[in-house]
């Protein structure tokens, strides 16, 4: 078979030249995925990044705030005049039309020729009205205005590998859905809000939650919107190989938020299948794959979109108990600025034991600790803090006691028709990761990004910690010492007073 590799426009080439919509560019995953198209696509055009207005600040002051973050550090450091390229446009995608301005919109219609929609809502604990909304019809709302680009080539919708929960093996393919997204829009939009939380278990069906359940039925929209399209379906993203910096990631969502809770002492135990495998792409090889897909739909003008994985699939494993135990590792060595306590507990498959630690070690010490604040008169927050914790981990089990078996034919065969300076500049071979090295770079990096901790405060925080272990230890003992006083007392000690009265009373017969 020829080297079609060869004969065919590299990734570079391809997007010389044109102009690109980006929806969802000031998200976790966007910000890298335009700073990569800058810096590896030097000739392209033009990227139009649909930003909404937010707490009084207009699309270009949130765009100008954007480029100043680390994914954009050495664009301004070597090469600011690329970030010209970038063009704030005001829109909302829940809005029809995406509430972009007549003039703006005749200007997209007519010049844009890449659109890639990254906009979401990732939390999982959304009214289904809302999520609806958000991400189903602000998915419809992109396909309506897109279908009137007179250049569109390449249509890429940012999905996620966890949006068909219910199947055991998750093939690149559509699967089909039990209602269709028109009438689940009008469903939300008819329906009282009270009405509707008691239907949505439901409505739901085996989907874990909204989250899933909406990004499934945008997958639906884009099967039949009838323009050249690619769904890209990222598995659990999380800090970056080596691009903007090794680890970078901003946010605390999912397993980045449950690190950074242990590592500060916060989150003593979690529910989770240890021996399971977790599915896990570093951000900067999910968006390399993304913009690969691009350059692949625009080649081949599919009339059916193409599902690509973008998952791990067993080509690097790791289970849950090596991330866990590593990370630990690593943030011991490692430890945060402002811990609480000194890390401790671990994991478990029974629901039973996982409820009754957290009402031992998060719950019990969140009220005493908060009794102390109170009585030196300061105000209690830990509590609070606990009850956040435990919905957050109760909002997370569901995917770290269940496994799945994704398919990543369609990824593999994608990375190797890349001419092979493709396959460097867009590397997205998660075989080459050492996860030892990779989660130690992730835990300084969030340190780093997330807590803003200088590298300078580590033997500060060291000396914390060292201080922490010991005052955990003598708790430790003394709760030990507490536990066999209390046996000693309820079952020992009475035991003992009656086979003494019974002694007494055989020896006075």
């Amino acid at each position: 078979m020829a080297d079609t590799s060869t004969q065919r426009p590299t990734i570079p080439e391809w997007f010389g030249g044109r102009q690109v919509m980006v929806t969802g560019g000031t998200g976790f995953m966007g910000k890298v995925l335009l700073s990569k198209l800058l810096m590896s696509c030097p000739n392209v055009d033009t990227i139009y990044v649909v930003i909404r207005e937010k707490r009084n600040q207009s699309s270009k002051t949130r765009l100008l705030q954007l480029i100043q973050e680390e994914p954009f550090r050495l664009l301004r450091e070597n090469n600011p005049d690329m970030l010209k390229k970038l063009v704030a446009v005001n829109g909302d995608t829940t809005c029809a039309g995406l509430g972009i301005a007549e003039k703006e919109t005749d200007i997209l219609k007519n010049n844009v020729s890449v659109v890639i929609n990254m906009a979401a809502n990732v939390r999982f604990d959304l009214p289904l009205k809302t999520a609806v909304n958000m991400n189903t019809k602000g998915t419809a709302n992109v396909i309506d205005l897109i279908k009137q680009f007179k250049k569109l080539d390449s249509f890429v919708h940012v999905s996620t590998a966890y949006c068909h929960c219910g199947e055991p093996v998750l093939e690149e393919k559509f699967y089909p859905m039990s209602s269709s997204p028109e009438e689940m829009m009008q469903i939300v939009n008819n329906t009282d809000e009270e009405i509707l939380k008691a239907m949505t278990p439901k409505i739901l069906g085996d989907q874990p939650n909204t989250y899933a359940f909406t990004k499934a039925l945008s997958e639906e929209l884009v099967r039949r919107c009838g323009l050249p399209a690619g769904v890209a379906r990222p598995s659990i993203v999380i800090g970056s190989y080596k691009e903007p910096d090794r680890g970078w990631v901003d946010n605390m969502n999912g397993p980045t938020g449950l690190m950074i809770g242990a590592s500060k002492g916060v989150i003593r135990t979690m529910l989770c299948n240890s021996d399971y495998y977790v599915d896990i792409m570093p951000c900067d090889m999910a968006v390399n794959a993304t913009i690969a897909l691009a350059w692949k739909v625009g080649l081949e003008q599919p009339e059916v979109p193409v599902v690509i994985n973008l998952t791990e699939s067993h080509d690097n494993p790791m289970t849950w108990k090596y991330a866990l135990e590593t990370g630990k590792k690593h943030a011991l060595a490692n430890p945060f600025s402002g811990p609480l306590w000194y890390p401790g507990g671990g994991f478990t498959r029974s629901k039973l034991l996982h409820f009754i630690s957290v009402f031992l070690f998060h719950t019990i010490p969140a009220y005493l600790l908060d009794g102390i604040i109170v009585l030196t008169g300061n105000k209690p927050f830990l509590v609070k803090v606990q009850a956040k914790v435990t919905y957050g981990i109760n909002l997370v089990y569901y995917y770290t006691t269940k496994q799945w078996i994704f398919k990543n034919d369609r990824l593999k065969a994608m990375r190797e028709s890349l001419s092979p300076e493709d396959r460097k500049v867009f590397f997205m071979d998660i075989k080459v990761i050492v996860w030892d090295d990779y989660l130690l770079s992730y835990i300084l990096a969030a340190r780093k990004y997330c807590l803003k901790d200088d590298p300078s405060t580590l033997p500060q925080a060291r000396r914390v910690f060292a201080y922490l272990y010991v005052v955990d230890l003598v708790v430790r003992i003394g709760f030990g010492l507490l536990c066999c006083w209390f046996i000693y007392s309820w079952f020992l000690l009475p035991y003992k007073m009656t086979v003494s009265a019974a002694l007494e009373t055989m020896s006075i017969h």
